[in-house]
Parts: structure tokens; sequence; C-alpha cells
């Protein structure tokens, strides 16, 4: 093959990929303004109004209560449906309303952290609805302390050095 038919061809190659890549880089960038463009919220849609995003557990025992009920109130003035909520982990579980809840209705989302685990923690839910700022990001925080030893009871009553009493004498009712 001649040099000239191999030029033409490298040539004509440039020319489809570059093509390519241009059409490739439109479609994209149609892409990416289609998706920033959102739709007009409603002026009725519904409010999602917490008294706190935030809750901080403090320090406390191991197995401890580690639940939290986030209070909310619907101030828009269309039902509000709670579409999904999530947790940051597996050890942090939300339970929340699965009904509209009305305009000017209060309600709660229950969360709970599993306090078998030992540390600081810091997690997060988010809810997803219809209200007007969707999603919102509940928050919770603290520190579990491992509880302390529990001393063994004696096994041998010729070996009880716990200073407990024992009594090997069942027979004494």
């Amino acid at each position: 093959m001649p040099i000239f038919a191999l030029a033409k061809e490298y040539l004509m190659f440039k020319k489809v990929l570059i093509g390519s890549l241009l059409l490739t880089t439109c479609v994209f960038a149609k892409a990416q303004t289609a998706a920033t463009t959102a739709a007009p919220v409603s002026p009725n849609a519904p409010v999602m109004s917490f008294e706190t995003l935030e809750h901080d557990f403090g320090t406390f025992e191991q197995d401890g209560n580690g639940t939290y009920y986030f209070l909310f109130t619907n101030t828009g003035k269309e039902p509000l449906i709670i579409k999904e909520a999530h947790g940051s982990c597996g050890c942090t579980v939300p339970k929340w309303p699965h009904n509209p809840v009305d305009p000017g209705q209060r309600d709660t989302i229950k969360v709970t952290y599993d306090t078998h685990r030992v540390g600081p923690f810091h997690k997060t839910v988010t809810i997803t609805s219809n209200a007007k700022v969707s999603p919102v990001v509940l928050t919770i925080n603290g520190k579990t302390n491992a509880k302390p030893a529990v001393p063994e009871f004696p096994t041998n009553p010729g070996n009880n050095t716990s200073g407990a009493p024992f009594s090997n004498n069942w027979d004494n009712q």
C-alpha cells in the first residue's frame, strides 16, 4: 500500500475520532444542563420544620438507651409524604410515619443507635420527602463507654476469695 493511501486513511481516522469526541462532549454537556434544571417548587409544597436537626447523647454506658425522637411539624399547605429515611450505617435505624402528615400536624422520626458498640459515634439519617427542602439530614452523636467487668461468682467453695458468703448446703429448706 502506498504511503499516500496510508496517510489518507490516518487523516480519515483522525477526523472520525475528533468528530466522535465532539459529539460525546455535546451530549454530556446537554445532560449536565438538564440535570441542573430542576422543576419549580410549588409555593404550597409541604415544609418539614424540625425542633432540632441534631441530638447529642453525651456519654452513656454500653447497651444504654440509644433512641431519640426528632419532632417535626408540617408547616406547608399540602400533605407531607416521607418517601425514605436511611441511616449512614446499619447501626443507626430510623422509623418514620408512612402515612401522609397533614398541614399543621406534628409527628416524629425515631432514630435508634446500636449502643452495644463502644466508643464515640457521629451518625446521620437522610430523610427524602416531597417537602420544599429535600433531603434533610438528621445527626446523632455521643460516646458509649464499655460496661464495667462483673466479678465472677465463685464456683469452688473451698477457694472463695471474693469475700461473698457461700453455702453449698442445699438441703436446709
